[in-house]
């Protein structure tokens, strides 16, 4: 029997998700306690739910702490890529992703295509088309929402949604609680990603974070005598 159910719940985290990693306008920790059905219903409430008191400005202010300031953090192609090059070709790897569903990377909050919250926003989207394909009864339809989705995951956000959360888990201290929702909501997301590829059947490659280095940025060689660079 086709249901909607599980494909909503899906969708409805990785929105809670997406709008987690981008810089907050509403405090998101205000959703926090509606949270733990939903996490029961995907098999993912192994914790009970933290509580915060954090005002927005303090949230805010630990967005830019744990995330802002880490420049590359939350960018797939900054993990690992030999040169600039590789970098252009996954980045329109990721765009044609968007483009061949219809999703368009804008808004207020403008990033680039490869940001952890637009990946998991065109998850968000993905799940919920294949909600609607189970609806109607689109078994064709459900079949290539869930064959993008296996592919997504399997070429980007598998790869890399656990780096970001071991990177979080390196720079934020056990003392500073302003940083603790972010590491928390990284190791979610992780956590969430991981049971998706197994739902779906996709094998993850795991990469540590220690063999990792950053995509180098290439110097304008125009540059080259200013001191600077």
């Amino acid at each position: 029997m086709i249901t909607i159910d599980q494909p909503i719940r899906r969708s409805q985290l990785y929105s809670f998700l997406a709008n987690g990693f981008l810089y907050p306008t509403e405090n998101w920790l205000e959703d926090l306690p509606g949270l733990a059905p939903l996490l029961d219903e995907l098999g993912l409430n192994d914790d009970s739910i933290p509580t915060w008191r954090l005002d927005l400005t303090q949230l805010q202010a630990a967005h830019r702490h744990a995330l802002g300031l880490t420049g590359s953090l939350c960018y797939e192609t900054e993990y690992g890529l030999p040169n600039e090059f590789r970098q252009s070709h996954e980045l329109a790897d990721i765009a044609g992703f968007y483009r061949a569903f219809g999703f368009e990377v804008g808004g207020q909050q403008r990033e680039r295509p490869d940001h952890l919250a637009m990946e998991l926003e065109f998850m968000y989207v993905m799940t919920l088309k294949e909600a609607s394909a189970c609806h109607q009864g689109l078994t064709e339809h459900i079949g290539v929402c869930r064959q993008a989705q296996c592919w997504f995951i399997q070429d980007h956000l598998g790869r890399w949604v656990g780096l970001v959360a071991a990177s979080l888990e390196m720079t934020a201290g056990a003392s500073v609680e302003y940083e603790q929702p972010y590491l928390w909501l990284a190791r979610l997301a992780e956590r969430f990603v991981r049971s998706e590829a197994e739902r779906l059947g996709v094998e993850l490659e795991y990469r540590s974070l220690a063999d990792v280095r950053h995509t180098p940025v290439v110097i304008d060689t125009s540059c080259g005598d200013c001191p600077v660079a």
